[in-house]
């Protein structure tokens, strides 16, 4: 019977009750939530207010004949959580819209729903409200959030200064690999011993790092309440595409040594598995959704000690340049112009 009702048609007045039902609680400053035509939050003099959204459409953000549903709800709230982790700000409320294709059914829905709360409930994030609409060409979300900073004060793009230090947080690339695993797309029938060295340890980390990724909240927070960081953006398209970013807002350059690059041993084993270089992917890869960030010199001891104290990875990987000098990476001696192969849409 219950297998019956989840499978059966959507009514959407319906699906809003039954969702507002399991998920809507109260959490402290939300004045009314989900049941009204807009949600009421009581605002602090002393905070800034942070509002991010994102659109993700079905073939271009995810596939559903690759991940599950519930891997594209929870994937979906991360990717605003680290909107919010690279303004060093707190992620508080968030807001879920919904197109929904006749090839999706209720429990579809009930599993996507699964996997947002689960990323929630991680970060303590009320879920307030959204809007269901019937699509005729895929699965749509658009998710809005809203964060807090206390003190007035945040973190920026436009803060790097000549001469800082570039850091990034955890590892780089393996959200690639575990997306490139899940197409299955070797370039490359490897050799036994190769398919030796690619454990299936290597393989659960990888897509695991793709399905289910992590916002650096804990650590944007540090570096902006402790006044550690000059600038950062999170790196949800690709560090050679996100770090350009950063420095056009801050109208600088950069120079990045690539031999710094935190990879994990994972990636390095499925680079050699298809034979093309651990750095292509680090550079090319999106949504690993760590913090790229820059620090004046003179913070950067005391950030190398709190991180390895506060159990958190953070890899100086090079230099803030003049703008004249470009966005440039060095190997083995070697200073080239930095391509961006990070994704764009529309290119």
């Amino acid at each position: 019977m219950a297998r019956r009702l989840a499978n059966s048609p959507i009514q959407e007045f319906a699906l809003i009750r039954s969702l507002a039902g399991r998920y809507a609680r109260h959490t402290a400053g939300l004045v009314r939530g989900i049941g009204d035509d807009a949600a009421v939050i009581e605002t602090s003099a002393q905070a800034w207010w942070h509002l991010t959204t994102d659109l993700l459409a079905e073939g271009i953000h995810f596939d559903l004949k690759l991940v599950t549903p519930e891997s594209v709800g929870y994937r979906a709230a991360m990717a605003n959580f680290s909107d919010i982790a690279a303004m060093g700000a707190v992620p508080r409320y968030l807001l879920i819209s919904l197109a929904i294709p006749s090839t999706v059914n209720r429990s579809h829905i009930y599993e996507l729903y699964h996997g947002l709360m689960k990323a929630c409930r991680l970060y303590d994030v009320a879920l307030i409200g959204g809007d269901t609409s019937a699509s005729k060409a895929g699965l749509f979300l658009s998710i809005t959030l809203v964060g807090t900073t206390s003190g007035r004060r945040a973190l920026f793009r436009h803060g790097a200064k000549v001469g800082d230090h570039i850091y990034v947080s955890g590892t780089l690339g393996d959200s690639l690999a575990g997306l490139k695993l899940l197409m299955n797309s070797t370039t490359s029938q490897p050799s036994r011993k190769r398919k030796i060295e690619f454990s299936r340890s290597h393989r659960q980390f990888l897509v695991r790092r793709h399905s289910h990724p992590t916002a650096r909240v804990s650590e944007g927070r540090w570096l902006n309440d402790r006044r550690l960081a000059s600038s950062a953006i999170d790196l949800s398209d690709g560090l050679s595409g996100d770090l350009r970013h950063l420095c056009e807002e801050s109208r600088v350059g950069a120079e990045v040594e690539l031999d710094k690059l935190p990879i994990s041993p994972a990636c390095r084993a499925y680079a050699r598995t298809i034979g093309v270089s651990p750095i292509q992917l680090a550079l090319t890869g999106g949504e690993d959704y760590e913090l790229l960030f820059t620090a004046s010199p003179r913070n950067c001891e005391t950030i190398e000690r709190q991180a390895r104290t506060q159990g958190y990875r953070m890899t100086r990987i090079g230099t803030i340049q003049p703008e004249r000098f470009g966005i440039q990476m060095t190997s083995d001696g070697r200073t080239q112009p930095m391509p961006v192969t990070s994704y764009e849409h529309f290119r």
